[in-house]
């Protein structure tokens, strides 16, 4: 069973309950993938508060699913799609933040292209955030991102998700809504352990893609999610084509088991 490391060697008590949430890592173009596109407003919207007093609509984020990424072509694309915007449109009407998809390429990528492909998301997609996928893990690169941080909340106060696939240095933290601290495959994930650091931050903090799930398996990798401390999962029975612990097209489609999946959201899973 995967467990908190220490320095001792030793296992701690789980951070918290799994708090109720989807995160959808990018489903492939809503005209490759039009039934998944379709399910995230008939999931959110079953799943939803009613809305704010007084009006306003929906909570953005309340409803099982959290966030999907929007990923056009590799980021934003040239120009709008007329595809992508009524498909983040019905998405976000139901509440569910729609984050644009932003390659930092382990911090190679130039500070001024990703300011660039982030107005572009904010103006044609009216991104509730962003996913910054491939973000660096190590110290040095944390003043970069930092900044890049500081920026886009500048530019738009959204929500922010660290995609480092793994622990990075703790002082990440500091800067994301959410870091992203295992995505990998279902072999990786049921023996991983979690870092002692994050024992320090609440549930609400850290995300799960774990992809290969058979679905025999699907309560205790929700049990592995909850006991690590992780408030947002995805899990699918999709696997990456050739790679090792990378999304690839695991993630471009609904897992055959959705409804199960979703259903558990919410009650969690007892020990």
């Amino acid at each position: 069973m995967s467990h908190l490391t220490t320095s001792a060697g030793g296992t701690r008590a789980p951070t918290g309950a799994l708090g109720a949430g989807i995160g959808v890592p990018g489903f492939a173009h809503p005209l490759l993938a039009p039934t998944e596109w379709a399910e995230l407003p008939r999931c959110a919207a079953g799943f939803l508060p009613p809305a704010r007093p007084g009006g306003g609509g929906p909570v953005p984020g309340a409803g099982a699913v959290h966030w999907a990424v929007l990923n056009v072509s590799n980021g934003p694309g040239a120009r709008p799609d007329p595809h992508c915007l009524p498909a983040a449109a019905r998405v976000r009407e139901t509440g569910v933040r729609i984050l644009g998809h932003l390659d930092l390429g382990r911090g190679t990528r130039p500070f001024g292209e990703l300011l660039t492909d982030a107005r572009r998301y904010l103006e044609w997609y009216r991104a509730d955030g962003f996913w910054l996928d491939r973000c660096p893990t190590d110290r040095t690169q944390l003043p970069a991102t930092r900044r890049l941080a500081t920026t886009l909340r500048a530019l738009s106060g959204g929500h922010l998700v660290f995609g480092h696939g793994s622990h990075p240095y703790p002082g990440y933290a500091e800067s994301a809504d959410q870091l992203v601290t295992f995505a990998g495959s279902w072999d990786d994930y049921r023996w991983s352990q979690v870092a002692e650091w994050t024992a320090d931050y609440p549930p609400e903090r850290f995300c799960h893609l774990v992809h290969g799930v058979p679905r025999s398996h699907l309560d205790e990798a929700l049990r592995i999610a909850r006991w690590q401390g992780a408030g947002t999962v995805y899990l699918t029975d999709r696997r990456a084509a050739g790679t090792s612990g990378g999304a690839g097209d695991a993630w471009a489609s609904l897992p055959g088991y959705w409804d199960d999946f979703v259903s558990r959201i919410g009650t969690g899973v007892s020990e």
